[in-house]
């Protein structure tokens, strides 16, 4: 028993651990064992603090024992993307030239997930900069998808994503800037929201300048887990105050209840892209899905998704070329610099005057969603619209990063409207998972969280296949 407790569920671990079914050392040992077992053919954790994390957890059980209050996730096993600060831990965001950071402190979320009682077992690799759609970079190497070794994990949570699917603990932090959630999970057959900007507070301590402002509106912290339940339990916790984040919105975390039954907006618009015929059925039988779990499902348009979605590559892009560009072009390798350049060249460029007219016209593009989810709470849609590519596809040209992102033009379009997003597995798609995506009403990941549950409840949840391949 105590050899699998790596697959139960965080709420099943911690609820386990509460009863005193099993200690919180047991669980840390199967969870670190499982680590030591797989991960050197994955490279999903690239920093291991297996031994630090089993010392927390006897400290775990001596406060249990004290009879000590605990908090959700007492004893849980954690990792946390090697893009976001832990004290006295390394923060390189993939980049060679970036590996001496040392954090002064830790993050709010990971501040907020050791208050709640988790303790982390590693960090997960990343792409440079964290802005690629796969995860491999000079510093680490590349992380392979537990599903298919020529697959990619996806990016730039990709090492998150990989732990996940293969059992590294059940909740794993990331964060999306244009899709950097949502990729890993639908290539790693696993479960994420991508909350509302304000929702999770962010802020690095080993940061020496802020952020552009549409990177603060369009990027936000997550977690990526095998379970929706999962999903639901690390968003709560990690969404917890702290000052160090003004953007930080104190809005409940249960909003209140939706006209029954649900409306759920459907669409199927690809958008000239040649939807793949295995997503279009995973859509399609997501749709009947939540039709069967009582939601009153149309197939209507939503506002548009291309505009935003022309605009993040236009003016946020254009806000990365001044504050990110220059900084690859010192320390990044060849790849990086590929790639932001051929990412360039998917956009009009801009001047400082349409960048600012650029920032105004997203709050038009914004309101017109917000206006259509008064009528429908939900949209059903399509994330990335062809199977999952092989692991370093977006290197090959500007013609593979072009298709990838004419594909994925449902994810970088929510960021640029600001507006929460979940992903959950529906199908496969060449013989890899597929997810579908839900979009919601700002600030009710709550709503969102419901839906992709009851897909779950009929698609199951994928990484128990994939583990079944094992024996």
């Amino acid at each position: 028993m105590a050899d699998d407790l790596w697959k139960l569920s965080a709420c099943e671990q911690a609820e386990g651990i509460r009863a005193r079914r099993y200690s919180c050392r047991e669980v840390m040992e199967s969870v670190v064992a499982r680590i030591r077992a797989k991960n050197p053919a994955l490279n999903a954790i690239v920093y291991d603090f297996g031994e630090e994390a089993l010392a927390a957890a006897a400290r775990a059980d001596a406060e249990l024992a004290a009879g000590r209050a605990v908090g959700p996730l007492h004893g849980v096993p954690v990792t946390i993307k090697s893009n976001v600060d832990q004290v006295g831990k390394p923060t390189p965001n993939g980049v060679p030239a970036f590996e001496s950071i040392v954090a002064p402190d830790d993050s709010p979320l990971v501040r907020n997930l050791k208050r709640a009682g988790a303790i982390c077992v590693g960090s997960t690799n990343v792409p440079e900069f964290s802005l690629r759609v796969t995860t491999d970079n000079p510093l680490h190497g590349r992380t392979v998808n537990p599903w298919h070794p020529d697959a990619s994990p996806g990016g730039s949570s990709g090492g998150a994503g990989a732990a996940a699917a293969a059992g590294f603990g059940a909740i794993h932090h990331g964060n999306d800037i244009g899709g950097s959630l949502r990729i890993p999970a639908f290539a790693c057959g696993v479960a994420t929201v991508k909350p509302t900007q304000g929702r999770v507070p962010a802020f690095n301590p080993s940061a020496t300048a802020e952020r552009g402002l549409l990177a603060q509106l369009m990027s936000v912290q997550g977690a990526i887990c095998r379970e929706v339940r999962d999903v639901r339990v690390a968003t709560e916790v990690m969404a917890q105050r702290d000052a160090r984040d003004p953007w930080w919105v104190p809005a409940p975390w249960i909003g209140e209840a939706l006209a029954r039954p649900i409306r759920v907006a459907f669409t199927k618009n690809a958008h000239g892209y040649a939807l793949h015929p295995e997503i279009r059925a995973a859509l399609e039988r997501a749709a009947a899905w939540l039709a069967d779990a009582g939601y009153q499902v149309e197939e209507v348009e939503p506002p548009p998704i291309t505009e935003p979605a022309r605009a993040w590559f236009s003016v946020a892009l254009a806000e990365m070329k001044q504050l990110v560009f220059p900084i690859a072009e010192r320390v990044g390798s060849p790849a990086i610099r590929n790639s932001f350049a051929w990412y360039e060249a998917l956009g009009e460029r801009v001047d400082g005057a349409g960048y600012l007219a650029g920032v105004a016209e997203r709050t038009r593009m914004t309101r017109a969603w917000s206006v259509f989810l008064e009528d429908y709470p939900l949209v059903l849609t399509p994330f990335l619209m062809r199977p999952t590519y092989d692991w370093n596809y977006d290197a090959e040209g500007p013609a593979q990063t072009k298709d990838v992102m004419d594909a994925l033009i449902y994810s970088y379009g929510v960021n640029y409207l600001g507006l929460p997003a979940g992903v959950v597995p529906a199908g496969f798609a060449n013989g890899l998972p597929c997810a579908v995506q839900i979009v919601g009403r700002r600030f009710r990941e709550d709503a969102i969280l419901d839906a992709l549950a009851a897909i779950e409840a009929r698609a199951g949840v994928f990484a128990h296949q994939l583990w079944a391949r094992e024996a």
